[in-house]
């Protein structure tokens, strides 16, 4: 969401700060000296299939971006790795050519440049030699699936099962979260097990092995940190300490030396070192790309967003409160905006597949030649024709948490054509949506909603899908409530540069949360369903989600 240039203009006028808060001093003193000059934050949106770097304006407006995608690799059913090199080359060549074209346009980056905000594909996870600075293995991605036998090993031995770790770290055991991932490198790959045992591994996310190598790596004394929202989604940090947990590193037997150390989502880092196209300016946010979108939509407590890309992340901001979740989500962070700033947490629900589902019909079966078709396919009839579509592929996230899932496409007849099943994929999406969004009202309940002046919840999306028209009105049909789209979809970029900006004294927290300037930069998409039709057809995607149990052993015969 793009937030007017006026309410930027107005913020310039600094808040004064509290006696003897030197930090705040100083970010004023910044404001004022950056009045009368251009002023660009620059954000790194580290995908889970490309990499992207945006540029901003002191108006929060993109100048300037390049974006890069990457090499998908699966070695084996279910196995999903990156190349840690190529995501690094993606990253300088995205930092090169979004300048270049920002100073070909007539802007001067390189003298008003002030900060670089961060955010990353989550969970993914990644161990490298503290000696040479080389990937170990490739990075493990977060949809990977290798780590069920591991995940059962474990259910079966702790107190509890699956919800063993879930009161310090708000997480089920499951093979999406990150120390799983890294149990799998340390018990199969011999380079990750030697390193281990001489003290020279390090583990980290995407954000760690970006921010290694960008402050220096080991010609430069990289640093080995990372943030409060990446770091609760390992199933390592307590949530309520946001410090890793001594216990669960005992019992998952992970040494704590190889962690990094972990910071708030907005505090100057380090600085980007030389031989990067940036050298000496710095690192002032980080965040994971949900949190980073919830900070890009300006979501306060009470207030939920839906990101649609690869998968679909939907996080409720409970404030200061941890809600454990009795309806199948998680509890996580939201953001934390300085080390001494009151944290905000979250419920969420990830989805595995949403968009890449469209790339599914894309590459796999040849559907579309593009994901931009999908619209006007979809659109060429007024329905499934009773057809249902769970994306399934790698077993089922949230709510329901089946890693024996798999997918299907029912209700097939000789009247069904592609275009009945585009708009079931389309709608699988949204159904899923749905029964995220009724499992975090039932564990937050009425308090836990903000609502408009009619009564209304209101659904905040974001994300690349969400210019299909389409699949938002469908959205809107299916919940019976409104969703709000902003002119600016690339919320998850808009969010890690908000953090890095706030952290020098760019904007302050009123300029970001500042809620009563959104009306002109929104498309809302208001439900036209029947409730009758709603009912039973979301009746009829709960008996479809159900075929889809047990059926991983049956995938393998």
């Amino acid at each position: 969401m793009l937030l007017p240039s006026a309410l930027f203009s107005s913020s310039l006028r600094p808040r004064r700060s509290s006696a003897g808060d030197s930090a705040k001093e100083e970010n004023v003193r910044e404001q004022e000296n950056m009045s009368d000059e251009e002023v660009y934050v620059g954000s790194i949106d580290q995908g889970t299939t490309s990499t992207r770097f945006i540029l901003y304006d002191r108006s929060a407006r993109a100048i300037a971006s390049h974006q890069v995608e990457f090499t998908q690799f699966y070695p084996e059913a279910g196995w999903v790795e990156h190349d840690p090199m190529e995501i690094l080359e993606s990253v300088k060549v995205c930092l090169a050519k979004a300048i270049d074209k920002a100073t070909a346009n007539g802007y001067n980056v390189d003298g008003g440049l002030k900060a670089i905000g961060l955010t990353n594909q989550r969970e993914t996870t990644l161990v490298w030699s503290k000696s040479t600075g080389c990937p170990l293995y490739n990075a493990i991605v977060w949809m990977d699936a290798r780590t069920s036998s591991i995940c059962r090993k474990l259910e079966q031995e702790l107190p509890g099962g699956r919800t063993h770790f879930v009161e310090t770290c708000g997480l089920p055991i499951s093979t999406y979260f990150s120390a799983v991932k890294l149990l799998w490198l340390k018990e199969n790959v011999d380079a990750v097990k030697v390193a281990m045992q001489k003290g020279d591994a390090l583990f980290g996310t995407v954000d760690t092995w970006l921010i290694w190598n960008l402050t220096g790596g080991i010609n430069g004394g990289g640093l080995h940190v990372t943030d409060v929202s990446n770091a609760s989604r390992t199933m390592l940090m307590n949530l309520k300490t946001l410090d890793w947990d001594q216990p669960t590193l005992y019992t998952l037997g992970i040494p704590a030396e190889s962690l990094p150390k972990i910071i708030s989502n907005s505090e100057v880092i380090g600085k980007i070192a030389k031989g990067w196209p940036i050298p000496g300016v710095p690192i002032s946010g980080c965040l994971g790309d949900q949190h980073a979108a919830m900070l890009g939509q300006a979501c306060r407590k009470g207030e939920a967003k839906s990101t649609y890309g690869t998968g679909a992340f939907i996080l409720l901001n409970t404030g200061e409160e941890v809600i454990h979740s009795r309806h199948g989500l998680l509890s996580t962070l939201a953001f934390k905006l300085g080390p001494d700033a009151p944290t905000n947490y979250a419920l969420e629900g990830s989805i595995a597949i949403a968009g890449a589902a469209v790339q599914w019909l894309r590459d796999s079966l040849g559907v579309i030649s593009s994901a931009s078709e999908i619209e006007d396919l979809a659109m060429s009839v007024d329905s499934t024709g009773g057809v249902y579509f769970v994306p399934a592929f790698n077993g089922l996230f949230a709510p329901w948490w089946r890693e024996d899932a798999r997918g299907v496409c029912i209700g097939i007849t000789r009247f069904t054509n592609k275009s009945h099943i585009a708009r079931a994929v389309l709608e699988s999406m949204c159904f899923q949506v749905k029964d995220v969004l009724d499992s975090m009202h039932k564990d937050a309940g009425e308090k836990g909603e903000a609502k408009n002046e009619k009564g209304e919840f209101l659904l905040r999306v974001d994300g690349g899908a969400t210019v299909n028209n389409l699949l938002m009105q469908i959205q809107a049909d299916l919940l019976g409530n409104p969703v709000v789209r902003p002119a600016d979809i690339e919320t998850t970029a808009l969010g890690a540069a908000y953090a890095a900006g706030l952290a020098v004294g760019i904007w302050t927290e009123n300029d970001i949360f500042n809620s009563g300037e959104r009306a002109e930069n929104v498309t809302t998409f208001h439900p036209r369903l029947d409730e009758g039709v709603r009912k039973s057809k979301l009746d009829s995607w709960c008996k479809a989600v159900s075929r889809t149990f047990d059926l991983a052993d049956l995938c393998l015969l």
